[in-house]
């Protein structure tokens, strides 16, 4: 994908309907207008949209309840209610749009997120706007994204975005809770999220969302490993998306790693779920980080999980910090077979010939900041 000034905006629930049950329109139209005006200025803009449910409620007289399929069915009717206005707006400024709904399905199969990618990589090129939500309507815990936040990372990977703008009801990471603690401080810049600033994170922000700050770090996490810049900001604040693009309202800035990756590595840090572990010595760890070595049998100590040959699995230190993820060329029993072994005593250890490397370095994407 030919690279091109990209960001996604991720637009809260709390952020499109002001803290109410319904869609506030005025704010929506605003915010169209800040997304041309990006346009104006040689920005491609991608929208990842929350507020199907919230739509789908303004629609129903009959009060409805929080239970999976009643929102699954407030998203069905919502969705189209959702695009629909969308679609109006930005034709007031003769600006086309276009809807992606999308599972985590999607971007765990290689092949669909390459349809993805192509699909998101034409919108822009004809200038489109592409309104992206999570196929609420169909998606069941076990193939959900899980939250806007997350999807909107995943987005901004397959978008290969210079920027991610999460617009939430607070104005970014906090020394505390502002809702309770009036000494609470902004802290304005993020170099790498680490347990401390994981723990200044509470839960979810409203009962209207999902999400709330532990999710938009989540989401900056999986942006910053792909070398895009996060921004959490007050979704509230007059000309936010403007403002923040000229760097004249205080946010939360995340700082993208100086890491850029290769299209197979960015869907490695994206798409799969990992379904087990194995544990590395230090020799190991250091071969991989740091001399762009593939992960040799030698290295590894221990097996974690159940896994088959092909899945994606993280690699951990000796004190279980997860250092990298790939997808790995044994499964779970030949690794405990082969575990400490030389490459040379793997084929004798398993009875047949086998690879010659775990993970070759093509198939490992690391998580630190570092080289890849």
């Amino acid at each position: 994908m030919a690279k091109r000034k990209v960001i996604v905006v991720k637009l809260g629930t709390s952020v499109l309907t002001a803290g109410s049950l319904y869609l506030n329109k005025p704010r929506l139209v605003d915010l169209a207008r800040q997304c041309v005006e990006l346009k104006k200025l040689g920005w491609h803009v991608v929208i990842v949209s929350s507020g199907a449910v919230a739509a789908g409620r303004s629609v129903l007289e009959a009060e409805v309840g929080n239970s999976v399929a009643e929102k699954q069915m407030l998203a069905a009717i919502g969705q189209g209610q959702l695009i629909h206005l969308w679609q109006s707006l930005f034709s007031l400024f003769d600006v086309p749009v276009a809807q992606l709904l999308l599972t985590r399905a999607d971007v765990e199969d290689r092949s669909r997120y390459l349809n993805a990618r192509d699909t998101l990589d034409q919108l822009l090129v004809h200038s489109a706007v592409p309104i992206v939500n999570e196929n609420d309507a169909v998606a069941t815990s076990e193939i959900k994204v899980g939250d806007n936040d997350n999807l909107s990372a995943l987005v901004a990977i397959l978008a290969n975005a210079d920027r991610l703008l999460l617009l939430t009801d607070q104005s970014g990471l906090f020394t505390a809770d502002p809702r309770s603690d009036p000494d609470a401080k902004l802290i304005e810049r993020v170099d790498e999220i680490d347990e401390e600033i994981i723990a200044l994170a509470g839960g979810s922000g409203t009962s209207l969302g999902t999400g709330g700050m532990a999710t938009k770090l989540q989401a900056a996490q999986i942006a910053q490993r792909a070398g895009i810049e996060t921004v959490i900001a007050k979704g509230a604040e007059p000309n936010v998306i403007l403002n923040i693009q000229n760097d004249l309202l205080k946010s939360t800035k995340v700082i993208r790693f100086n890491a850029p990756l290769d299209g197979r590595k960015k869907w490695l840090l994206s798409g799969p779920r990992c379904n087990g572990a194995i544990i590395c010595d230090d020799g190991a760890v250091a071969a991989v980080t740091t001399q762009g070595a593939s992960l040799l049998a030698k290295g590894v100590t221990d097996v974690c999980g159940q896994f088959c040959r092909g899945d994606l699995i993280e690699m951990k230190d000796l004190n279980g910090r997860v250092i990298a993820k790939g997808l790995i060329a044994f499964d779970h029993k030949e690794m405990q077979s082969i575990k400490g072994l030389h490459s040379a005593q793997i084929s004798t250890a398993l009875g047949y010939q086998g690879a010659n490397v775990v993970i070759h370095r093509d198939d490992l994407v690391l998580l630190d900041n570092v080289a890849t």
